[in-house]
Formats: C-alpha cells, sequence, structure tokens
C-alpha cells in the first residue's frame, strides 16, 4: 500500500514540474498531473534503460527524477503534436 501512495506522490510532483516547465500553458487537473507523471518516470526510466548495455541501473538517482520529468515533457510534446 505504501509503494502505491510513494508512487502516487511522486507522480504528482513530476508532473507538476514537467507542467511547469513545458513553455506554454498545460491546462489539466490533478489526476491528469499524476497520470502524467507516473507515465513520464515509465519514459524516463525506459530509455536510459536502452543505452545502458548491461549495467545496472539504480532506480532511485538524483538523475531518475530529472530524467522522469524530461519524459513527462515529452509526452505533452507529442500529445500536443498529435492533436
Amino acid at each position: 500500500m505504501g509503494q502505491i501512495v510513494s508512487t502516487i506522490v511522486v507522480g504528482l510532483i513530476v508532473g507538476i514540474l514537467a507542467r511547469f516547465f513545458y513553455p506554454g500553458a498545460v491546462p489539466m487537473g490533478i489526476i491528469a498531473s499524476i497520470l502524467l507523471g507516473v507515465c513520464g518516470s515509465l519514459v524516463g526510466g525506459f530509455i536510459p534503460r536502452l543505452f545502458a548495455k548491461g549495467r545496472a541501473i539504480r532506480p532511485f538517482e538524483p538523475a531518475g527524477l530529472i530524467g522522469s520529468v524530461l519524459g513527462a515533457i515529452l509526452i505533452i510534446f507529442v500529445v500536443r503534436a498529435l492533436s
């Protein structure tokens, strides 16, 4: 249960940071921000694993937060480009 709550909190923080750093207004509610943050974390964690080449990636590094925010910004960009 604690892992679910921490995922929601981290997703909210990442989603809010991504909306803050994305140029222009990104209108969405709290639930959408949480989903954006969680999906951004998945994208931000998947991309470095492609280039790791067998090296173990620790899950909670400071670079993980930056990668999650960049992944969420990428998702905002793709969704805006498709709509």
